[in-house]
């Protein structure tokens, strides 16, 4: 059928005269709604009710006969309160439904409403959308949090602490790596951007040796399998009544 009417309307535009193809005529406006996509239409004011409340709020406000108005708007009103049955829950759930028909009919709606209408000045207009950080890291593979400790580091003064806090920061610098590449880590390399990246304040001792691959491996498997058992153990704390229907395994033998 769409196909159909497709060719039916490329014949309508190519012809010199509509009045060949009366059935079209009337098929072309319904069409070409259709088929526009969301980003042509006019924005959402309240996206939750969805663009056929908004087009009956906005054809309700052309409405001139005031009561024929006022039997569309309790009509509008009773769809929206089907479309959200948790406003039932709320106190004045009434009042909120007929405050947000006037919002999305941008109170141009003149009818006998049961509650006064709101004051437009009163909504507040949405915030702003917060600024991503755009500045740029060296080595963005290890994080903003091994730059936090970096950064923090390379304050400290010479001593114990710093230098438990520098070798602190070049394991978890080798951990950060190895989520990235796990074919090749060069222990060197990581010393080297960790002076790098402190400007040569924070440096390890000679003798110091970074963690195994294999260990920082084995530390994240069984860190992973410890958070797994942990939500489990949260999802049937809440969910006591799986333990109830949960089936028994049958010993093995014969009956």
């Amino acid at each position: 059928m769409f196909f159909q009417i497709n060719s039916l309307l490329l014949q309508w535009n190519y012809s010199q005269t509509h009045e060949d193809y009366p059935l079209v005529a009337d098929i072309y406006p319904l069409y070409n709604y259709f088929m526009q996509y969301n980003t042509q239409r006019a924005k959402l004011i309240i996206s939750e009710y969805g663009r056929n409340i908004q087009e009956m709020a906005e054809l309700a406000c052309e409405i001139k006969d005031r009561e024929e108005r006022n039997r569309a708007a309790k009509s509008i009103i009773q769809l929206m309160a089907i479309m959200t049955p948790q406003v039932r829950d709320e106190e004045n759930y009434e009042r909120k439904l007929w405050d947000h028909l006037h919002t999305i009919a941008h109170f141009e709606l003149d009818v006998d409403c049961p509650y006064p209408m709101p004051d437009p000045g009163a909504i507040k207009p949405k915030g702003k959308k917060p600024n991503y950080p755009k500045r740029k890291m060296r080595y963005a593979h290890y994080g903003n949090i091994v730059e936090g400790f970096i950064k923090k580091g390379s304050e400290l003064e010479e001593g114990e602490e710093k230098d438990a806090l520098t070798e602190i920061v070049a394991n978890m610098m080798k951990r950060n790596y190895l989520n990235w590449n796990r074919d090749s880590v060069n222990d060197e390399m990581i010393k080297e951007q960790l002076v790098d990246l402190s400007a040569g304040k924070m440096k390890v001792r000679e003798n110091f040796r970074l963690m195994s691959t294999s260990e920082i491996l084995q530390q994240n498997k069984s860190n992973a399998q410890v958070s797994s058992q942990q939500n489990k153990n949260i999802t049937n704390a809440n969910n006591p009544s799986k333990k109830m229907f949960k089936m028994k395994k049958k010993p093995k033998g014969r009956y």
